[in-house]
Parts: C-alpha cells; structure tokens; sequence
C-alpha cells in the first residue's frame, strides 16, 4: 500500500475531522515515509494523528508534553523545530537529525509539511491499520485531498447515459480511490469488475437497463481490504483516459505540450504517467479536432476556388505531379495584399522560407513587402513539398505574373533573399530587371561558421551599415588586419548586393530578408502540425487581423508622415538649425556643419553623407537646404511615407472564408485520377553512428510497427500513408 495512504483498522480511528481544517493560518500536514516503526508507534501513543493538521506551535506543545524533544538515531524519535513546527526524523548516517523538505517533492515525506487550509467532505474518511508497511525507498509526496473526493464514490442503483459512460466512471473512481482493478465480463449489455489485488473480495456488477439504453451498478460486493496500490502510476490511466482528461483543454489551447498535460494529470489525479502516454493521448484528441490530412489536400483545388469567390482579384493555384498527382506546390496571394503594395507600400520585397513541422512536412515560401511604416506587409505564400530549384522558380514566376498584371503601377524593384542558389536564379529569371540584394543577416551566419569569429562579424555588420565608401573601406581594412583570408572570403560577395553605401537599389536601410524570424515567428508557431488547409487558414485569419488593426491605428494620425517618419523628419529639423547652408545654384547647395562639409542636390535628392539615398527621407542637411528656400520639406520625402499612402495601403481588407462542409460537396463531383495525392515522404539521409567494439557482436532485438507491423521502426516514426 501507499506510505501516505491510511486505510480502515477495527481498533484505531483515525478519520480526518473538518475541525482539522479550519482557520484561516497556514497549517502543517504531517506524513510518513521512512521504516521508523518505533516513531510511528510512538506517534500513536501520544495521539497524533497521522494525516492531520495542525498549527506549529500545537504539535510543539503537544510533543514536548509527552517528552518526544529529542532522540537517537537507535530509537528514531522525531525531532521538531520550535519556530516553524518543523518535523524530521534522525538520518541513517551518525551526522544527526536531517530535515526534509516542506514543499512536496518527490521523497519528500516523514516531515510536517505546509499547505493551505482547504475543506473536506464529512463523509471522507482516511484511517490506520494495524499493520502498516514503510518502504525505506522515497516516494512522491501524497496528492492533495481532492484526488479522493467522494464524487467517484460507487453505489448500487447509479445509472449511466450507456455502457462507454458506466466504464468510464468506474475507471475514474478507481484512479481517484487508488485501487486497480480487472475486467471480468465487459459487452454490449453487462460489465464486471474485481479488485486487482490478490485476496481483495471488491466486485462490482453493471447491467443493461431493459428497453433503455442506460447502465445501472446491480451489486458491489464486499470492501477493499487490499490498502490500494503503492506505485504513483495506475493500469487504468490508459491513453483513451488521458485522451478524455485532457480534451477540453486541448480545445481550448491546442499548444498544451505533454509535458504540461503530466504535471496537470499529477496535481488533480495523483498519479505519474509516462511522457510516450501523455503524447500518444494529446494525439488521439488532436486527430478528432484537426480532421484527416489526406482529406484536406484533397479539397485543395475547392479551397483555392473558394478564395478566389471570396475575394475576387486574388490568386490561389495548386500544382501536383503530373505523374503520380502528389502534391508540389500551392501558393496564395490576396487581392488585397497585391494592391496594397502596388499602390502604397516601399517598392521592396523580402524573400525567405521556413520548415513546416507537420505529418507531411513541408516549407513555407514567402514574399513579403514593407509599408511606410517600416512594418512587414505580407504579400504572398506558398506551402512546398521541399525546397528545391523548381519550387523557387514556380513561387517567383507566380509572383511575377501577379505584378505584371498591375503593371502600370510597378516601380523599380529591389528584392533581397539569403541569395542562395536556388533563389538567385529565380530571382534572375523572372525579375531581370530587379536589383538583388543579399540578406546581411544570412551573409553573417555564414561567416561566424567560417572563422569563429564575434569580431569579424561585428565588423562586417558595421561595414554593412555604413553610409559612404570612405567609411565602409575602413571597415574592410579592419577586417583584413585581423583575417586576411576572411577579406578575400567577404570579396566573394560583391558590395552593391549587400552594403548601403554601395547599393544600386532602394532598400530603404533594410538589410535583412528574415522577415519570419523577426516578424512572423508566431503565424508559423500557431500554424505547426496542422493540415495544409488549417495551416493557411491559421496564416489567413492572421493576415486579417493585421490589416484591420494597422487600418483602424491609421484612422487616428493626424501628421503628413507616418510616426516613425515624422520621429526622423522632427529630428532632422532641429539638428539642421545649426547648419549654414550657402547656395551654390539653383539645385545644388554647400552645407557647412562641425563635422565638415557636405553637398546637397535637391534635383537628385542626394547628398554627400548619403543617408537621403538610403533611407528615402531628407537628412538634416538637405532639410536645411530646403528650408533656406522656404520650400516645404515633405514634398521631397518618398510617397510611401505619407498618412495617406499608408492608408490607401490598408483600405482593401481581405475576407474571410466559408466553412469547407459548404464547399466539401464539389469533391464528389471530381474525377477520381485528378484527387489530390498526399506528398511523397522525403528520403532524409541518416546520421553515421559509431559502433563500439563491444557492441559489434551483440544480438540486436528487432522492434515492430504498431501501425504497418513492419519491422526497423517505431509507430511514432512511421512515415506509411494512414
């Protein structure tokens, strides 16, 4: 039986009373978990009851009046601290008494420990045998009181609503009163149970009410004698059971990891259940909630059509292989998000990927943009089964087919992408006429990979930043003083793709295409292990969101400039109140400042410090420039920085789509060679692993599916179609 468990005896009563709990002072609660016989026998010569409450200073008083103050480790008499009521038992090393710890741990019993005062039921009774056992091995402290509430309490004429709800019931009451028990009989119409102790007489009988579907207890014959069990797992706490416990709150947080569903089933149920258990059970309920992943790649093509209904002007295509109809490709881009960018956002896009963890993983291809404001605009996805050349390719040549279709309002374009292979030559292919900048971001990985060096990467970042050439060679030569070979490492990448200072497009002082890692992370978190369906409309309901969010904060700004660009026009202002600034002809302008002097053309929107070219907004030079003709300065600022622009860049919204049991029905309708196949499951190359020499010989036992009874793998590694 259990150490801290306390079961029925004919000769002592040691119930616990409601008078134990009341008070509103923290109590202590004393419980037993060492082979101290002659401490536990002299605990109940003075009356304390085990299991009882009481305040510090009473166990105290009432200890020192039966002279138990103080003891040998031979006679394994309690020790007891006078401030706190702190209780300990001797160790069993000759260093003395050794306290446990109050708090609830595992191995932490034989001590008087801290708990709030909380209510019983009358009717619960905890009470001592004769003959008590004690494991000298720890074990995890009792759970709290509401594990044994008489709410699973069994009596003949209960009713259940049918046969899986009298099971269920029973099986809680088990778990909750901490007995095992076996199934005896168990049909359509009858269940019987028995204790699963040796010699315990506990059985119970269920039936099948006639002419209703309802079950009814018909006898419970006999009482536990067995004491329970003393082990903190349970047989009845099978997978379909932590399935049931923790089904609601799966629906309420998908993200509930089973880590967190062990630590809840422990503090309500008591019990300690494996982690494969709590992940198998999260399993089985995520299945029923999320829906069959073959199912919705099937209903692709209807998803895609339903976009397109819903938000006219949007694209949504998916592409399978031509030869087995797996699935390749799907990308989206919404109306919405198309005209935004092209009327209103910077003339910029970001390129970056990210792996899908899923049944059938994937990658998320994306194409984003940036408003005035600085912040991400989202412009266009796609879900791939790897990323590969051919993906890359088919994602920007539908990229550019949806700016092509607009394009008497598409700029000049600068793009930036970790200029990888696969995305540089798509890049080249279907944008030609595009300036391809590399992220500095991914550039610097690369690096610190390379030569083990925070130094150099510091550098290179500074480097980056830089606004004229004078100061970005001085960067290079610092970087060639430290590591020769990691300048001739840097002279592989040419500047114009990744420095301001050399850039031949606009990149507004955007130097990174991470834009999921800074921006985006929690859209692709939310989306992790759902079906494709689900996981776009998880990145659609996000997408909505944020548009109507940034539309409804716009409402409210009354400057000419967004806030981040007023913040620089503002600043600018005031720093160029101590410029002179001489006119040299109508265009061109000489501004003298304490840190030398710098040439303004307000015909170019240039200027000598080069910030103006880079970040797309008057620096405090050319602002002086501007005011000593009594020009208005926001006239020279980029359009896409104006509230108005901003505005426009929000004002379409995109709409939400109809439930798929509205659009399911068309799948029938499909020929049968044209359904959507699941993606094929990508061959991953395996891990080298070193044998040791005594292992060479050893017999290896052979490991079975227990979903394809195939042999070599487990069923959580298993990658056989359902």
């Amino acid at each position: 039986m259990a150490n801290d468990e306390l079961v029925k005896s004919e000769n002592r009563d040691f119930s616990f009373r409601q008078d134990h709990f009341t008070g509103i002072r923290p109590n202590y609660e004393l419980f037993f978990g060492h082979d101290y016989n002659s401490a536990f026998e002299q605990l109940l010569d003075i009356n304390l009851q085990i299991g009882a409450s009481y305040e510090g200073n009473e166990v105290w008083n009432h200890l020192q009046k039966h002279n138990v103050n103080d003891g040998t480790k031979e006679e394994a008499c309690l020790d007891v601290n006078q401030n706190d009521g702190y209780l300990s038992f001797p160790d069993n090393d000759d260093s003395g008494t050794s306290e446990i710890d109050k708090s609830i741990v595992p191995g932490a019993t034989g001590a008087i420990q801290k708990q709030e005062s909380q209510d019983i039921d009358d009717n619960l009774e905890l009470e001592v045998s004769q003959s008590i056992e004690f494991s000298q091995k720890p074990v995890m402290a009792s759970p709290s009181p509401q594990c044994w509430s008489t709410d699973h309490e069994m009596v003949v004429g209960m009713e259940f609503s049918d046969a899986n709800a009298c099971r269920r019931a029973i099986k809680n009451a088990a778990i909750s009163l901490r007995f095992e028990m076996r199934t005896i009989k168990s049909d359509k119409t009858r269940f019987t149970a028995k204790c699963n102790s040796k010699g315990c007489p506990w059985r119970i009988h269920c039936a099948k009410v006639s002419n209703a579907p309802t079950f009814t207890i018909r006898t419970i014959h006999g009482s536990h004698t067995c004491g329970g069990i003393s082990h903190l797992g349970h047989q009845q706490a099978s997978v379909q059971w932590v399935a049931d416990v923790v089904a609601e709150k799966l629906k309420e947080n998908p993200h509930f990891k089973p880590k967190e569903i062990l630590e809840e089933i422990y503090r309500i149920h008591g019990i300690s259940l494996s982690y494969k258990q709590a992940w198998r059970g999260k399993e089985r309920i995520m299945a029923t909630l999320r829906g069959s992943f073959e199912e919705e790649y099937r209903l692709l093509p209807q998803y895609c059509d339903e976009i397109r209904r819903s938000n006219p002007g949007s694209v949504a295509v998916v592409h399978v292989n031509p030869i087995d109809g797996c699935f390749e490709h799907l990308f989206i881009s919404f109306q919405a998000s198309i005209s935004g960018f092209l009327n209103a956002c910077r003339p910029l896009i970001a390129l970056d990927s990210t792996l899908l963890k899923s049944k059938y993983p994937g990658t998320l291809l994306l194409a984003t943009g940036f408003d005035g404001d600085g912040a991400v605009f989202p412009l266009a996805f796609a879900i791939v089964n790897e990323e590969n050349d051919s993906n890359w390719h088919r994602f920007l040549s539908e990229l550019r087919n949806i700016l092509d279709v607009n394009s008497e309002n598409m700029p000049k374009l600068t793009i930036l992408s970790s200029g990888e292979r696969p995305v540089a030559d798509g890049v080249e292919a279907n944008f030609p006429t595009a300036f391809h900048g590399f992220c500095v971001h991914y550039l610097t990985e690369r690096l610190q990979r390379e030569f083990q060096s925070s130094v150099l990467v510091d550098l290179f970042w500074e480097a980056a930043h830089c606004l004229s050439v004078l100061d970005f060679k001085s960067k290079i030569n610092k970087i060639e003083q430290i590591s020769p070979e990691a300048s001739l490492w840097i002279q592989n990448f040419s500047p114009a793709r990744w420095a301001s200072s050399y850039s031949e497009g606009t990149r507004f002082g955007r130097l990174t295409a991470n834009v999921i890692t800074e921006s985006l992370s929690n859209w692709i978190e939310d989306t992790t292990g759902l079906p494709i369906i689900q996981m776009m409309e998880c990145i659609h309901r996000h997408l909505i969101n944020v548009l109507k969010e940034r539309r409804e904060t716009s409402s409210h700004w009354s400057d000419v400039l967004v806030p981040s660009a007023e913040r620089q026009m503002l600043a600018a202002k005031e720093q160029s109140g101590v410029h002179r600034v001489y006119r040299a002809n109508e265009t061109e302008f000489e501004v003298m400042t304490h840190e030398g002097n710098v040439v303004v053309n307000l015909e170019n929107r240039s200027c000598l410090c080069g910030r103006w070219q880079v970040y797309g907004l008057p620096c405090s030079h050319a602002v002086g420039a501007i005011l000593s003709c009594k020009e208005d300065v926001y006239i020279y600022t980029e359009s896409c920085f104006t509230v108005e622009n901003y505005r426009r860049a929000y004002a379409e919204t995109v709409e939400p789509i109809s439930d798929k049991g509205q659009w399911k029905g068309n799948d029938s309708e499909r020929d049968s060679e044209d359904v959507i196949k699941t993606p094929k499951a990508m061959r991953v190359a395996p891990r080298k692993r070193r044998i040791r020499a005594e292992d060479r010989d050893r017999v290896r036992r052979v490991v079975h599916c227990g979903r394809c009874n195939q042999t070599g793998h487990f069923r959580t590694t298993c990658t056989a179609p359902m």
